[in-house]
């Protein structure tokens, strides 16, 4: 039971005194989760038995059952419970935005192991076949995105985001492929079962995520990227951009090592968009 949710949904049904119970939890959660009845119903001007009424009214069989899962809903983050931002012009947005990335690829900047890189291109660049996992919404974006700027340069890639298939594609993945995986998170246990197999059949393994995760134990190799993230829940996390930037350093590295094949393959991509979209060299090679 989500007591949040649940107090949104029943807003409108709810008497006077009852809002005001609500509006305690909602702008002083620590405060409801350590108060007994009487101290809740004396800081919203109630009786106890109406803040009983209330428990009922969210579904709870008592008191002593709303607090059990009112701290339950609170290990969810009191950020999520009255989310503002600063300002919502879009000139302050932008700049929100566009700083909080500037700062995400500096910090990542700073942070990048030049050995660790040198290690990970020197596999992806040998490897027959690589395979690039990653699962949600943002780690399956960084798979799509290692297969984009790996396969134009002449590397066998596949992404992939199911769980399932990702395993599947580890029990048939060869001595000479690589797996690659990203995890935001670093919690993502069904990579791990990945990796680990992978390892068993002597795999390598390469992860993108946070240093001290699940994820990043299981691999051979692990690229940290430990950033902070703020405290605006309706900013897109701009910590994929330090991953893309990420994917931008290793492929490069991919295609100084492999520059004949890198050559060939990226002049015979550019000469098909030329002839039926671009009519000349000049465009970005893909939309």
């Amino acid at each position: 039971m989500d007591i949040f949710a649940t107090i949104q949904e029943e807003r409108a049904q709810l008497s006077p005194s009852e809002q005001r119970i609500a509006d305690i939890l909602v702008s002083d959660l620590e405060f409801a989760v350590r108060a007994s009845i009487v101290e809740l119903a004396e800081r919203a001007s109630v009786s106890a038995p109406t803040v009983t009424r209330f428990c009922r009214r969210l579904g709870c069989q008592n008191f002593a059952d709303f607090k059990m899962h009112l701290a339950k809903t609170a290990y969810v983050g009191v950020r999520y419970l009255n989310p503002e931002a600063k300002s919502t012009q879009a000139s302050d947005v932008a700049e929100d935005v566009i700083t909080k990335a500037q700062n995400a690829l500096y910090l990542m900047h700073r942070a990048l192991d030049p050995d660790v890189l040198e290690k990970v291109a020197d596999r992806l660049s040998r490897a027959e076949m690589i395979y690039a996992f990653g699962s949600g919404g943002n780690s399956s974006m960084i798979a799509m995105e290692l297969q984009n700027r790996l396969f134009r340069l002449g590397s066998r890639v596949t992404a992939c985001n199911d769980h399932n298939m990702q395993l599947m594609m580890t029990s048939a993945a060869r001595s000479n492929d690589v797996l690659i995986g990203s995890s935001f998170s670093g919690k993502n246990l069904e990579l791990v079962r990945c990796f680990e197999l992978a390892r068993e059949n002597g795999i390598s393994t390469i992860a993108l995520t946070q240093s001290d995760g699940p994820v990043a134990k299981a691999a051979e190799v692990v690229v940290g990227i430990d950033l902070p993230e703020g405290d605006n829940i309706f900013r897109p996390t701009s910590t994929r951009f330090a991953y893309l930037a990420v994917i931008d350093v290793l492929a490069s590295l991919v295609a100084y090592r492999n520059r004949k094949l890198s050559t060939v393959t990226l002049r015979h991509i550019k000469q098909q968009l030329v002839e039926h979209r671009d009519g000349d060299d000049r465009q970005v090679m893909g939309d």
